[in-house]
């Protein structure tokens, strides 16, 4: 698959698994699981040209972001995080590192350190291990800022923490008491 239309399939994944099954019919269970024949039918009957099992596969295997995963038998597949529907990925309380990064536009600046980070149409608030992944993150919607979020003073105080599939910590408020510029 060339990179543009696996970007727009990406994109279309995205959009299906995270925010919007219904687009196209498609059932989720409560852990945000999609069948994958059920995901490949109704991509068809959509506006969408429809999927193949071995470019969702390609997806899944390429994607940078590692957005998706498929259960062992590769028969089921879901979004790791970024939900803005009610779904429960399953996932146990970690601890994080003692810092973790937010990467935002310079437009959010101000609002963030006046009422801190907010999940708002997300299930929970995504944090980076890495400024480099933050940055890229910061970039998508202007000028990147980079946020240093004290994680382990967090964690003391009693917030939990969780670890996606793909590696990025959640947690569902981050107080403007633990953030620094």
């Amino acid at each position: 698959m060339n990179e543009q239309k696996n970007k727009k399939t990406s994109k279309f994944l995205s959009y299906v698994l995270r925010h919007h099954p219904e687009l196209i019919g498609l059932n989720l269970d409560e852990n945000g699981w999609a069948d994958v024949d059920e995901l490949i039918i109704k991509s068809k009957r959509d506006s969408y040209q429809g999927l193949t099992f071995e470019e969702l596969d390609e997806i899944v295997e390429t994607n940078d972001k590692k957005r998706f995963i498929f259960n062992e038998d590769k028969t089921r597949i879901r979004a790791n995080q970024g939900h803005s529907i009610d779904i429960n990925l399953a996932l146990k309380p970690q601890q994080p590192p003692e810092f973790l990064y937010h990467g935002t536009a310079q437009s959010n600046i101000d609002s963030i350190l006046e009422k801190g980070i907010e999940k708002r149409n997300r299930q929970h608030v995504h944090l980076s291990e890495d400024k480099e992944t933050a940055t890229k993150v910061g970039m998508r919607h202007g000028k990147p800022i980079i946020l240093t979020i004290r994680t382990k003073e967090m964690f003391d105080n009693g917030i939990e923490f969780y670890l996606s599939d793909n590696n990025v910590w959640l947690t569902d408020f981050v107080d403007t008491k633990y953030i620094s510029k």
